[in-house]
């Protein structure tokens, strides 16, 4: 069996949830590695992130966002609203706002609470089969990675891991 780790950068927009279409930059790493058959894992280690299946959308709202996209931002909004002036939520305390400062995060930085929250229900990770050599994503899938830290724009690092033979 052959495990293969790669990653690549995406970057957010900042001031709302950004989406990045990976499928493309996951099937360019499946189709080097030569893995005809086994898993793909697109994960993020970032707390604020999601990686998730869904179709593409074609039609694009005022955001900048696919319907379908708009649709889980404003779905997620009405279940976790945007973290907007602190204490709306508990988090971040008094010890964690003093840790981000010692950390060269200014206090604007940690009102991200609903970016946490979203990922925590979303999943920071994908499982995809991969089957003669594709991955099994579908007729409409694509592999998103979605930041919904809405404080800045940051540079994000996708890692994509296959295994198999």
């Amino acid at each position: 069996m052959n495990i293969i780790t790669e990653t690549f950068k995406v970057t957010s927009t900042g001031m709302r949830p950004t989406f990045h279409t990976v499928t493309n930059e996951v099937k360019q790493i499946l189709e080097k590695s030569q893995i005809t058959s086994g898993m793909c894992i697109v994960y993020s280690r970032h707390t604020t992130c999601a990686v998730c299946i869904d179709e593409d959308s074609f039609d694009v709202a005022y955001t900048g966002l696919t319907y379908l996209q708009q649709d889980l931002a404003d779905v997620m909004e009405s279940i976790i609203p945007t973290c907007r002036r602190e204490g709306q939520y508990m988090h971040p305390g008094p010890k964690l706002t003093v840790f981000s400062a010692e950390h060269g995060e200014d206090k604007p930085g940690t009102l991200n609470t609903d970016a946490h929250l979203r990922s925590s229900i979303m999943g920071r990770s994908e499982m995809i089969p991969v089957i003669d050599g594709k991955l099994e994503l579908g007729e409409f899938g694509h592999v998103y990675f979605i930041d919904f830290d809405h404080t800045r724009a940051r540079e994000r690092t996708v890692i994509v891991q296959l295994f198999g033979q």
